[in-house]
Formats: structure tokens, sequence, C-alpha cells
């Protein structure tokens, strides 16, 4: 019999990837804002993870912080005392790498399997199935995530073990952070001095410097539409983990820790809600543009 998938967290990327995967699979959702769960096509409404965990023998979370993949786990209302040894949890949010193996190692005694998988793609990655996802697992358990992760993304790596995906996830947004950030410098500066955000972008697009982050930043830029896919809130929360990474593993990030303070001076401006490429109005503002 094919195996039942618990999924929970339907927000801007979980909605979609349940979709997904129900296309293939059974698949009974949750969500603790119930506007979410109204739009669902294929996923099943679970009443609660209780429900949830108790029907299904995979559970993937799509969460927003590790405190809450934590919480919604092994805390006080969490999951873990409802499922049966040789279910597997696949953690799909970017979390710490420390509270990965923390769940893996907790679930481990009770016979359960566990899998860090976030993803990288945005909200148009998780409607089209075509995300990258970085995953830490035991060779065996990545084995057994392939025919779910491969429903969701168009690459699925093994990283190494438990945790490796988380670090491979921050790394990624190190990188896209550091590009968002130069981009809204690097527009903001050719702006001053005369140069229309379109005739940049199609003057650079095709050397070096040509990347989705340009693509999707250079749209939003000229049009100042910020409507979240990702928000500034989410990256300036994955960059805080990577620096507290970085801190334990005594490991200079110098560059990632500037995106981190320009995403906090957008956060602190009010735009934390909006997409990435909004901190570009951090410079509009400064110039005194409204």
């Amino acid at each position: 019999m094919a195996e039942r998938i618990g999924f929970i967290g339907l927000g801007i990327m979980g909605q979609p990837m349940a979709e997904n995967l129900a296309k293939g699979f059974s698949v009974l959702g949750y969500d603790t804002q119930e506007g979410r769960l109204q739009g669902l096509k294929r996923v099943s409404r679970a009443s609660g993870i209780g429900e949830l965990a108790a029907g299904c023998s995979v559970i993937c979370l799509s969460l927003p912080s590790a405190a809450i993949v934590e919480e919604v786990v092994l805390g006080s209302v969490g999951f873990s005392s409802n499922l049966k040894p040789g279910s597997l949890v696949i953690d799909l949010s970017t979390s710490l790498p420390s509270v990965s193996r923390r769940l893996a190692a907790k679930l481990a005694e009770r016979g359960i399997e566990f899998a860090d998988a976030p993803v990288s793609g945005g909200e148009a990655g998780a409607k089209s199935a075509s995300l990258a996802i970085m995953v830490g697992a035991a060779q065996a358990t990545f084995e057994r995530c392939l025919p779910y992760l491969s429903a969701i993304g168009g690459s699925v790596v093994r990283v190494g073990e438990v945790g490796a995906g988380g670090i491979a996830k921050l790394v990624n947004n190190m990188i896209v952070a550091s590009a968002f950030t130069v981009i809204a410098e690097g527009f903001s500066l050719a702006a001053a001095n005369g140069v229309e955000a379109r005739a940049l972008y199609d003057a650079i697009r095709g050397g070096w410097a040509g990347s989705k982050v340009l693509d999707v930043s250079a749209e939003a830029i000229a049009a100042r539409d910020y409507a979240p896919g990702g928000t500034i809130d989410m990256l300036a929360k994955d960059l805080g983990y990577a620096r507290t990474l970085a801190t334990e593993s005594r490991v200079p990030i110098p560059m990632t820790a500037v995106a981190h303070e320009v995403l906090v001076a957008g956060q602190a401006a009010g735009r934390g809600k909006e997409s990435q490429p909004a901190i570009v109005e951090l410079w509009r503002r400064l110039g005194g543009e409204q």
C-alpha cells in the first residue's frame, strides 16, 4: 500500500508543494490558519496535527522558523507521540542544523526517520515543481524520500547527513541575499546618475551579472511592485541562522553580516512583508524620492 503523506504548513510555499505531491500521492494537509485550507484542490484537510500524524506514515513540514518546527514536532502539542515506528519526517523548512540534528536524534529513539530537505526556487518554483532541494539524511532515508521530493523538485541532491541540507540552504541564502543587496545598491547608483532600471537590466543581464536574482529584482525595481513570493522578513531570519552557525563554527562572514543589516533596515522601515527587492526603497528614501 502506498504511504499516505501528511503536510503541515500550507503557506506561500507549502500549499503548492502539497498540491503537487497530491498529484501522485494521497495527501492530508493542515495549517493553523483556516484560510489557507480553503483553496485546496487535491489535498484533503485534517482537523489537527494529531489526526494527521496518526493517519500518515510520512510527514512533510513547511514552517516559518526552527522554533516552530521543534514545537510542532516535539512540543507539548507536537505530533511525534502520534507517529508510529517506521514513520518518516521530512522538514522542508529553512531551519538551524542544530535543531535538525536534535529532532533526528529524538525521533530515532522511537524508530522514526528524519531528513532535513530545505528548498530554493521561491513561489514560482513551488508551483512548477522545479525547486532545488538540498537534503541532509542517511543514505537509506534519502532513497526513501526521493519519490516525494522528486514530485516537488527539479533538483534533489543529498548533501550529507542530517543538518547538511540546512547548511547548504543557509549558504544558498547567503549568496542570494548578498546579490539582492548589491543589486539594490547598484540600481540606486544608476538611477542617481540618470540610468533607467530597465535599460540597465537589458545592458547587464547578458554578462556575468546575469542571474535569477537579477531577473526578479530588475522587474520589481522598475515596476516598484514588491508583492511576495519570498519576503524580507524570511530572508532576514535565514541570515540570522547563518550568522548563528558561523559564530558556532568560528567562521567570519562579513558580506553576509552587511546583507543581514540591510534587510533588518528594510524591516525597520516597515517593508518586512514585501519581497526582497523592496530594499531598494531604502536608497530611494535616502535620496528624497517618495
